[in-house]
């Protein structure tokens, strides 16, 4: 399955309450800082096309400063993402070709509706929270609301969002509303999962 949501959705959240279950789970972001870690071709790649301000002294990449720069450049956003996205996807899909063959593999996904790939998973599932709420929590993580929202603006809207889903998950409450939620998931991805099982010329929808 493919999982996604808006910035302070709580996708991260969800994914861990998955994992809990059982799920293997395929963090998208996680891979995303392993393809430009210190030594990598991706490092390198980011350096040459922003320049090496963005280093830090250490050698790793200043991810504030870069998203300072992307977030405010649609240009520079894209010719980051030319970069990144092959090498993040790339390294998601041979993850997900070492998965169990029984398993349930789920892919955390931000860009899910951005980068056109909801066709790619057997279900879809979005999580979602009013705006405030996200805000709220994005400023506890210590991101100033000028920045939050200009992320949240170039990220898919809400109705994008739910034009993919298979399944919504309401986020707005506690995280015992949210742990019932995913039990509900839970056993939809099982119920699927039956249904691949009983049918062996049944495959997936091909990757986007």
């Amino acid at each position: 399955m493919g999982l996604t949501g808006g910035i302070g959705a709580g996708k991260s959240a969800v994914a861990q309450l998955l994992a809990d279950h059982g799920a293997h789970v395929i963090d998208a972001d996680a891979i995303a800082r392993e393809v430009v870690a210190p030594g990598t071709p991706g490092l390198a790649a980011v350096v040459g096309e922003f320049g090496p301000h963005l280093l830090r002294a250490d050698g790793s990449l200043d991810r504030e400063a870069l998203g300072t720069v992307v977030f405010a450049d649609p240009d520079a956003r894209r010719r980051l993402e030319a970069i990144t996205h092959p090498l993040v996807g790339a390294e998601a899909a041979r993850r997900m070709a070492q998965a169990p063959a029984d398993g349930i593999v789920v892919y955390d996904v931000p860009l899910l509706v951005e980068a056109g790939l909801a066709a790619g998973y057997d279900l879809v599932v979005v999580v979602e929270a009013p705006r405030e709420v996200r805000l709220a929590r994005l400023a506890g993580r210590g991101l100033p609301r000028e920045q939050a929202e200009a992320r949240m603006a170039n990220q898919a809207t809400d109705s994008a969002r739910r034009a993919v889903a298979d399944i919504l998950v309401d986020n707005a409450g506690t995280i015992d509303d949210l742990r019932s939620g995913v039990d509900e998931v839970w056993s939809r991805l099982l119920a699927v999962q039956s249904i691949q099982s009983d049918q062996p010329e049944w495959s997936a929808r091909p990757a986007g």
